[in-house]
């Protein structure tokens, strides 16, 4: 394989530069997104399925993430790379520094959504539409933060589409504790990409760019304890409809331990430190998708 991947590359020179540049722009390198992305997906496929969903939808929804998050961050790089340039941790993006064309991020970013449509075809009409309606969400997220303060909500419905989509592609409708999922989820979202928005937030003042960092200020931490509350309340009220065992709250309770050690990381509002609170919330989705698996099986 390995093989196969140098000799493609050594014909045709141009690719094997720009591969690098590529994988960057859609953040293939930095996982982070995709796991943030793929858990709460998860959490909705085995629960519509009671339990191992097979082996299609598992990598229709699996690949589909990748793929969807991929050409989300190159739709944002491609909107955002007038002012990532003002700011320290997108100044090096591929698009600003001029490593990457523009033709070039347009082009991956369409084979990105054409291998993710062909993937959905795979389901049901509903499953097709809602991850139409997705794609157009996520593209629209990066120019709300030119007109509200909280482009983060609408991170939140982008991210959480995968979860109605998943009791559409196994059952064919979508139950009402699931939009529980979508609200819980949407909560998550905002609180964990405020922590992020706050690495950013000096400079997205003096850019004008706009976010529930800026807005939250002095309160930031506070709302986003209050955030994280909300978030573990409504997973609780899940538990109620569904019946699911004490693997779940545990799952649950390893969650609160992780909030309460982000809430620790952002108490002085480092930016690393912000950085490190939000790579943290991985954890927070792993934890509650093994109680979920425990309970279910695999």
């Amino acid at each position: 394989m390995g093989n196969t991947i140098g000799g493609l590359l050594a014909r045709f020179p141009s690719l094997a530069e720009k591969l690098p540049h590529l994988l960057s722009v859609s953040r293939l390198d930095k996982p982070i997104g995709i796991y943030l992305l793929l858990w709460p997906t998860l959490w909705g496929l085995w629960i519509a399925a009671e339990g191992f969903p097979g082996w299609h939808l598992l990598i229709v929804f699996v690949l589909g993430t990748v793929l969807t998050r991929s050409a989300g961050c190159i739709i944002n790089d491609i909107a955002d790379r007038k002012f990532d340039a003002g700011v320290k941790r997108t100044a090096g993006r591929p698009l600003v520094s001029g490593q990457l064309d523009l033709k070039d991020a347009v082009i991956f970013m369409a084979l990105l959504l054409l291998a993710a449509l062909i993937l959905v075809l795979t389901t049901n009409a509903m499953t097709i539409v809602l991850a139409c309606i997705a794609v157009a969400v996520a593209g629209l997220y990066p120019f709300m933060k030119r007109i509200t303060y909280l482009p983060q909500v609408v991170l939140g419905i982008a991210f959480s589409f995968g979860i109605p989509m998943s009791f559409a592609a196994v059952t064919g409708a979508i139950p009402n504790f699931a939009w529980l999922l979508v609200v819980a989820n949407v909560l998550w979202t905002v609180a964990y990409d405020t922590e992020y928005a706050m690495v950013d937030r000096d400079d997205d003042i003096k850019l004008g760019i706009k976010s529930t960092a800026i807005l939250f200020a002095e309160m930031d931490k506070l709302i986003i304890g209050i955030l994280q509350l909300l978030f573990l309340s409504i997973l609780f009220l899940v538990h109620g409809h569904i019946q699911l065992s004490w693997s779940y709250d545990i799952g649950l309770l390893v969650a609160t331990g992780f909030f309460i050690y982000q809430q620790y990381l952002i108490r002085d509002r480092d930016r690393d430190a912000c950085l490190a609170a939000f790579r943290n919330n991985h954890w927070v989705g792993l934890a509650i998708f093994l109680g979920i698996l425990v309970h279910l099986g695999f």
